[in-house]
């Protein structure tokens, strides 16, 4: 008798169905697991047997074979556990095979029997959805599986309340969605004494979702302006929310399996590895720039960053997604983020001081900017100078625009984007528009176009930096409620394209 139960693989934040075949034969009693199983899946004989021990089931004096199909995608995890062990007891004509079959189910088995939470709990609820199958998994993964209403959630906590749900015995109710997280307490931009420009930068970089370079001695406040970005950018959408939870899910960060419609902010540090920010290791696991989407990705230290990392981030923030090569596989994964970035002006961050900067002044500022890549620079819509904020700023009281005033006017300005791009759904905010869409919706007026054509021939713009001033000036617009493109709107968007005098 051949008993089937289904589970997933994950490729990226997509869930394939598996199918899980349990057959039991005549023959030398042995238990073996085939389909391409990793290290994982291989060892879940043993915490089955154990399993089946503390329920006082006994293995049959029979050959068990487990495959999972189909058989040339490579299956990974201990959450095969629970469909495995559900395929063998149907098989076992201990649970009903008709009822298992509707099911997708996914879960690691503990030696007592209990069910311990898994990875990907949203992305599988997704398939169960698309299949019309219900979905069982761990209890502790119940509240966010359950935010995908069209599926019947069921969280077991133990393999034994599985199997008396499934036998009818005694019948669990679905599980309720988790909560929509609470805003986590952010700083507000009033208490960031000076740095008008800069906080002007972020309200623009918010607003048209454009990335942003500071470059500032040491502590100038270009980590506090930055960690009051997200405060600035509206919640996002159900959609956004549910794009990024499935990334959160699959990285194991969603808490208590709660969905936040708070952008999310990521600060790697800059000692991380190429796989940490943009995805790979075991399991092709997303990375900080997946993370980050639809958020913030702030990299202090930026040119401290290995130089092949730096170099992998130049197609994500062009394309808005990152594809993690493997020789059997292409994961990939979206990342359209808000990048963030901040540098000292040079090694030892005094540049601009000529009593505290080090002996190789100004030679040094030019190699240690060098260590970002022209093309690189260039993808920054923002590149502003953080200059040290004077003690007689530090000694006035707070004051300025709050975050709220702030993020008042951004939602204000997102809202005609949305509406812009309604009949365009790919392009979410003016970072993303090009081609004939921009054309359109960013034409400078003739002084405008003689504004940037001189522009162009001092700065040496190229067309990627042309085409970023245009998008920057549409943003600039929206804030102050303007249709057109005017000559000062362009005037300030060229204005942060400038070269970095610390830079040389």
């Amino acid at each position: 008798m051949v008993a089937i139960a289904y589970s997933v693989a994950f490729e990226g934040v997509e869930a394939r169905l598996v199918e899980v075949q349990c057959s039991v034969s005549a023959g030398l009693p042995g238990f073996a697991i085939v389909g391409l199983p990793d290290k994982a899946v291989s060892e879940a004989r043993e915490r089955v047997k154990a399993a089946f021990g503390a329920m006082a089931i006994a293995m049959p004096s029979k050959r068990l074979t487990v495959n999972l199909s189909p058989a040339d995608l490579p299956k990974e995890g201990s959450h095969f556990d629970l469909p495995i062990a559900l395929a063998v007891l149907a098989a076992l004509d201990i649970i009903p095979s008709e009822e298992l079959s509707r099911c997708v189910c996914l879960g690691e088995l503990a030696l007592d029997g209990r069910l311990v939470a898994v990875t990907g709990a949203l992305p599988a609820a997704m398939a169960a959805a698309e299949d019309d199958r219900a979905l069982i998994c761990p209890r502790a993964c119940g509240a966010e599986a359950a935010w995908v209403e069209t599926v019947p959630v069921i969280a077991p906590s133990t393999l034994r309340e599985t199997v008396d749900h499934l036998t009818d015995r005694h019948p669990l109710s679905r599980a309720a969605p988790g909560t929509v997280g609470a805003s986590a307490p952010l700083g507000c931009l009033s208490e960031v004494k000076g740095q008008e420009r800069a906080k002007r930068a972020l309200e623009i970089a918010a607003a048209g979702r454009h990335h942003m370079l500071m470059v500032g001695p040491p502590g100038a406040g270009k980590s506090m302006l930055a960690a009051r970005l997200p405060g600035l950018m509206p919640p996002l959408s159900p959609i956004e929310a549910l794009e990024t939870s499935m990334i959160h899910s699959l990285a194991g960060v969603l808490e208590d399996g709660g969905i936040s419609r708070q952008a999310p902010f990521r600060e790697p540090h800059h000692t991380a590895s190429m796989a940490a920010i943009v995805g790979g290791g075991r399991g092709a696991k997303p990375g900080e720039i997946s993370l980050a989407h639809n958020g913030v990705l702030f990299m202090d230290e930026f040119p401290e960053f290995p130089r092949q990392v730096l170099e992998t981030l130049r197609q994500p923030i062009e394309t808005g997604e990152v594809v993690v090569a493997r020789a059997n596989a292409h994961i990939r994964y979206p990342c359209r983020f808000l990048l963030a970035a901040a540098a000292n002006p040079c090694r030892c961050g005094h540049l601009a001081d000529a009593s505290r900067a080090c002996s190789r002044a100004p030679a040094c500022g030019g190699d240690y900017m060098g260590r970002i890549s022209g093309p690189l620079m260039d993808r920054f819509d923002l590149r502003l100078e953080v200059p040290a904020v004077s003690f007689m700023d530090l000694e006035m009281p707070s004051g300025g625009e709050s975050t709220a005033q702030i993020a008042g006017r951004v939602a204000a300005a997102r809202q005609r984007q949305l509406a812009r791009f309604r009949e365009h759904p790919r392009f979410r905010a003016n970072a993303d528009a090009s081609g004939a869409v921009l054309d359109e919706i960013a034409t400078p007026d003739s002084e405008g176009r003689a504004l940037i054509l001189k522009a162009s021939e001092k700065l040496g713009l190229t067309a990627r930096g042309y085409h970023r001033i245009l998008r920057t000036a549409r943003t600039i617009a929206d804030l102050e409620g303007s249709d057109g493109i005017r000559t000062p709107h362009l005037a300030e968007a060229i204005s942060y394209r400038l070269p970095f005098v610390a830079g040389g």
